[in-house]
Order: C-alpha cells, then structure tokens, then sequence
C-alpha cells in the first residue's frame, strides 16, 4: 500500500491531435500525515511549480472506505487559487465529533489534493490533472510517541501460517509495510505486495514463509516517510524484532 498515489483526471478532451501535460503542477511537502490529537489543526505546504499558469486546489478528506466526509475533520479552504510559481498552505481541522474516535489507538484517513488547471484556450488539447492522495493518520494524545523511544514498530511480531508469515501488532499504530526481504541490504522479494496492519491486528503477508526463509526482513514508512527496516529472528512458529544496536 503506497504512501502516496497520483490520480489522473481527464479535464476536458476535444477529439484530434492532443497535446498534455504530464508533471503535477500542485505540489504537497509530504507523503503523510500525523494528526496529534492535542492540536486543533495541522497546516501542509502546497506550491504551484508551474511558472507560467495559476491553478486551482481541490482539497478533501475520505474515510477509510474511500467515501468524502465533511467530519470529524475539514479540510481548509476547500478550494484556493495558486499564482504560477507561488507557495501556499491548506489547513486540516478537527471538529468537536474528533473527540469521539478511538483514543487508545489511531483512526486512518485520506486527504486527497486536486490540481485544477486553467481552461486551455488551445484546439484539440487534453487536460489532465493529477490528484494526490496521502494517508491522514488521527493520533490520540493518550498514545503520542516517544521520538527518542525504541520505536513501537519493534514490537511486531510474525507467526507461521502453514506456508505464509501473519504480521501481528499489538500497537496502537497503524503500521505500513512496503517490501519484504531475506536479509539486509538485499533486492526485495518478487511478488511482494505492499500492506497497512491495523492497531492491534494482524494481516498475512502476501509471499510465502518459504520465500522469506527464517529470518525475514520487513521494511515500513515511518512518521517521517522513511523505510527503516526490521531483521526478524524465528523459532518455532514465532519470529521476533532483533533489536538494533545502540551506537555509541
């Protein structure tokens, strides 16, 4: 499951030769999002990097369903007009229904950026804008995390399956993994597919244990968009996180 997904959105399409643009021209500065729930909003940068055209930016929230929602969270302003070449911001804001999800664990969401770019005054031109979609993660202050603790990702466990590896986890955090391998510094496995475990749940990974052999390597998006990566060790049926070593 990807951290980020660009969308194409056919604009307007006049039959014949076409000419297109194929570079987003709305730009997001990240690939996710931490809501912590201590704060009422949380503000993104946003910035046209066309030097020649204003454009317009769409803005929304989905649930995990992928229906449009208008709570517990909004998405501020709606929609804005961007100068060519200028930067600018969108705010994410709770509202009083936020206070009644989950607080012993987080709630995944989308934001979802639309660029809208003005209408061609060309013949035989097919616009296209591209949607950017990110995850929006609502983190409870009751499980804020320690940024110089052992990350909760540590805590992962995998259990064999017949011939597949189930991901446990028992943390209050949703936790994405992205690639799969027999050890460090390694090409990941063919046919891995990408998967997000939910707080306190488990889901099996989509290669088999046999693949993997007995002592598999996961990588996962952190908070920041990094991969860091977890070495597990098995015994039995039960593989566990090898902790990293501390450097001096």
């Amino acid at each position: 499951m990807k951290p980020m997904r660009l969308t194409v959105w056919v604009a307007a399409l006049m039959g014949g030769l076409m000419a297109h643009q194929s570079q987003a021209a709305i730009a997001l500065d990240r690939t996710r999002v931490v809501f912590d729930g201590k704060q009422n909003s949380v503000s993104l940068n946003v910035s046209n990097q066309n030097k020649q055209l204003p454009y317009l930016a769409q803005g929304w929230i989905e649930d995990e369903q992928g229906n449009k929602i208008q709570s517990p969270f909004t998405v501020l302003p709606p929609v804005q007009r961007i100068e060519p070449g200028k930067p600018s911001q969108v705010r994410i804001q709770a509202l009083p229904a936020a206070r009644a999800l989950p607080q012993d664990r987080e709630t995944v969401y989308y934001f979802n950026l639309r660029e809208i770019p003005p209408k061609s005054t060309k013949p035989n031109t097919l616009q296209i804008a591209l949607q950017t979609r990110i995850k929006l993660f609502y983190r409870p202050s009751a499980v804020a995390m320690d940024p110089n603790g052992v990350p909760p990702q540590e805590q992962l466990t995998l259990t064999r399956q017949g011939d597949k590896y189930v991901v446990n986890n028992p943390t209050a955090y949703y936790v994405t993994i992205v690639d799969a391998a027999t050890k460090k510094g390694s090409q990941g496995v063919k046919d891995f597919e990408p998967l997000m475990v939910p707080p306190k749940g488990n889901l099996p990974l989509t290669v088999g244990a046999g693949v993997l052999g007995n002592a598999p390597v996961l990588t996962y998006v952190n908070d920041y968009g990094g991969r860091p990566q977890l070495s597990f060790n098995c015994g039995g049926t039960t593989c566990t996180v090898v902790p990293e070593k501390k450097k001096s």
